[in-house]
């Protein structure tokens, strides 16, 4: 049963922000709804008051800015899905995107709310760490640039203070190539067994910007920086992207659930490793070897 609350909504963000922090650990924003009424029901969220912000300007849409693609916090992965912007420049988020649940589901849930749940299986995340984007979060009238690698911070915990509003996301446009592959029981309609993002910059013959990151294998979504370090100038070619692979044993820590052990977990993210990176070398323009 889902307990009673009561509904705010405010079309200014700042005041939005201010209520919420008034009304500190009582408060939730609400945008599709997707996860809180979950989290409600079962009483893992014990929200007295749903604030509601979805009809402010400047929350919601896709816009390219200086290089840049601010997608609002308000989007539904539905829209991000069909954006020709994000296909063109974020092939990655839109993979990511395309197997987010059920239709239904992302006519409803948000990137804000995605991100904000903080959950290690978030979709959206190890594209977002791969392409360096940004959180843009309002604290009262004070706005927010928050690197997405120190926003998460474990299991439902954000880098965001009581009453502060995530606005949106930049994303730079950058270059190269890039991929998203989720693993789990089915294509769709289910949390992540394992996911990976990829995103590589050829500098000549070698790997000049290299990012990789991955749901599901650690407390946070998390990059993989031993494999991006042994990429990082060397050639892209078959035998180094096997040898990267293996390194992210390194940087991940599985658990078992009801969902996979930690064992199968640590040999599919190898394996989705190095399918990431293969795709995203194809895209950048290289040639295995």
């Amino acid at each position: 049963m889902i307990p009673r609350v009561q509904y705010v909504a405010f079309r200014d963000p700042s005041q939005a922000s201010h209520f919420a922090k008034t009304q500190a650990g009582k408060s939730r924003f609400i945008g599709g709804g997707t996860d809180i009424v979950v989290q409600m029901r079962s009483g893992k969220t014990k929200a007295t008051y749903l604030v509601d912000v979805s009809d402010a300007p400047g929350l919601r849409g896709i816009d390219e800015i200086d290089g840049n693609i601010r997608i609002g916090a308000f989007t539904t992965m539905e829209e991000i899905r069909r954006s020709p912007s994000v296909g063109r420049h974020l092939p990655a988020l839109k993979e990511a995107a395309d197997v987010f649940a059920a239709w239904q589901v992302r006519n409803l849930a948000t990137l804000g709310g995605n991100l904000c749940n903080a959950s290690p299986a978030a979709d959206s995340a190890p594209p977002l760490l791969v392409y360096d984007a940004e959180v843009l979060a309002m604290r009262g009238d004070k706005e927010l640039q928050i690197p997405i690698g120190l926003f998460f911070k474990g299991p439902g915990q954000t880098a965001l203070q009581d009453g502060d509003l995530v606005t949106g996301v930049r994303i730079p446009k950058g270059e190269g190539g890039s991929a998203f592959l989720k693993l789990g029981r089915r294509r769709a309609s289910i949390l992540a067994v394992v996911s990976a993002a990829a995103r590589i910059q050829l500098s000549g013959e070698k790997v000049g910007t290299v990012r990789v990151a991955l749901g599901s294998v650690a407390p946070t979504p998390v990059r993989a920086l031993h494999v991006e370090a042994y990429l990082f100038g060397r050639k892209p070619t078959e035998e180094n992207l096997s040898a990267a692979s293996t390194l992210v044993l390194k940087d991940i820590k599985p658990i078992s659930d009801i969902r996979a052990s930690a064992q199968y977990r640590e040999k599919m993210a190898v394996v989705l490793t190095a399918k990431v990176l293969r795709t995203a070398l194809m895209r950048a323009g290289g040639v295995q070897s």
